[in-house]
């Protein structure tokens, strides 16, 4: 299992001071940019967040705590692109975690709320020059830091012979009103956006959309066990913090199960701790986790339970980066050149029938011809915030 780590908030924000513009990429309810409202209220406007992102942090040196981390720590292959990265982009860089998949290799990626376009970035370099990365933001002055160095960056950098970055501004409630065409991409990604949003049932359906069959949201973010009552949504420095906005696990779950995505997995998570005495007041008994997913697009193939066909999978070390076992959730770990027996869903994920994106990696033994009733699960050890995690294969949970 990945290392659980404890996240600690203070009472100062983690994207600035209390009495510094609204941070964390909020956005108000039915504004004038035609983005709906999930219930925040007007606690965070569009403009404030254009203007806090563009113009009061200078870089990321000036968030003051670490409460938006995701747990774990980049691939040492991302680590070292990273290195490469110009300063610039590195410095106003934003975010909580990672979310970037290793073999990938040639696939089409979006990343939303793309910033300064760090992970863009790194994702460029992951695939290659048959590949494309596009990343889409909502404030100019990020978008411009982006933009300045893309090209450089790949033809001088990367040594392609043009530049496989695009980064275009719009909203991710809407995707297809920045151009993003439906079944268009391979990966979509996301470093801490998603709960910040305040349509996040919008963002989700938007992301399915864009996916084409086979294809995968892989992403870090922050929730909680429980549905934030209306003082702490609204909250300036629980804002400022990250936490006023944090999605209840299971509602996350019933949204991305409503959207297509049948069977949430977890990667990893670690939680988060609220150790100033007046915020702990402030959200009582509530617990928040930063968590990441993968929501796998693959219709007609995923269930709601765990169902056992037999199957069989046997991972093929192709994966630079993960050449002797590779993760799919924090339930499997699958060693190369060594038979496991799954679940349907989980060869459906890893390639049954070709259409996962994974499929080129593993070889999947059996179909479903014949079905032996439900899969033998059970649940990863469970962590804050809920005393008991999912059961395996579940919504929200893992086989093993």
């Amino acid at each position: 299992n990945f290392q659980r780590t404890r996240r600690t908030m203070s009472k100062k924000a983690c994207c600035g001071s209390s009495d510094a513009a609204p941070a964390c990429k909020k956005q108000k309810s039915e504004n004038e940019n035609g983005v709906a409202s999930t219930g925040n209220g007007d606690a965070m406007t569009i403009d404030s967040v254009k203007d806090y992102y563009g113009k009061v942090l200078g870089n990321s040196k000036d968030l003051k705590t670490s409460a938006c981390t995701a747990a774990g720590k980049p691939s040492h292959t991302v680590l070292e692109i990273i290195k490469k990265i110009p300063r610039e982009v590195n410095d106003k860089f934003y975010g909580c975690g990672a979310p970037l998949p290793l073999g990938v290799e040639g696939l089409k990626f979006l990343d939303l709320g793309s910033g300064s376009g760090r992970d863009c970035y790194v994702a460029a370099a992951l695939v290659g020059e048959k590949g494309s990365v596009t990343g889409i933001d909502m404030t100019a002055e990020q978008l411009k830091v982006a933009r300045d160095h893309a090209d450089n960056f790949c033809t001088k950098t990367l040594g392609y012979k043009k530049s496989n970055l695009n980064f275009i501004e719009g909203y991710i409630e809407k995707l297809a009103d920045a151009g993003v065409e439906a079944e268009s991409m391979d990966l979509v990604i996301s470093n801490c956006v998603v709960n910040l949003s305040p349509d996040k049932p919008s963002v989700i359906n938007e992301v399915y959309r864009a996916l084409k069959p086979g294809g995968e949201f892989y992403f870090s973010d922050v929730y909680c066990d429980r549905r934030l009552p209306k003082h702490v949504q609204e909250h300036q420095v629980l804002w400022g913090e990250c936490i006023a906005g944090a999605l209840y696990v299971n509602d996350f779950i019933r949204y991305a199960k409503a959207a297509g995505f049948e069977d949430p997995r977890i990667l990893m998570q670690s939680p988060i701790e609220v150790e100033d005495p007046e915020l702990k007041a402030i959200v009582g008994e509530a617990k928040f986790m930063s968590i990441t997913y993968r929501l796998f697009k693959l219709p007609g193939q995923l269930e709601s339970l765990c169902e056992d066909y037999g199957q069989a999978v046997k991972y093929k070390g192709t994966i630079k980066g993960h050449e002797s076992a590779y993760r799919l959730d924090d339930g499997h770990l699958f060693e190369a050149g060594k038979l496991a027996l799954v679940c349907g869903n989980s060869a459906a994920m890893l390639g049954e029938g070709g259409v996962s994106w994974l499929a080129k990696h593993f070889e999947i033994i059996g179909d479903r011809s014949v079905h032996y009733g439900e899969f033998p699960c059970h649940g990863p050890p469970a962590t804050a915030p809920s005393a008991a995690a999912p059961a395996a294969c579940a919504p929200g949970g893992s086989c093993c």
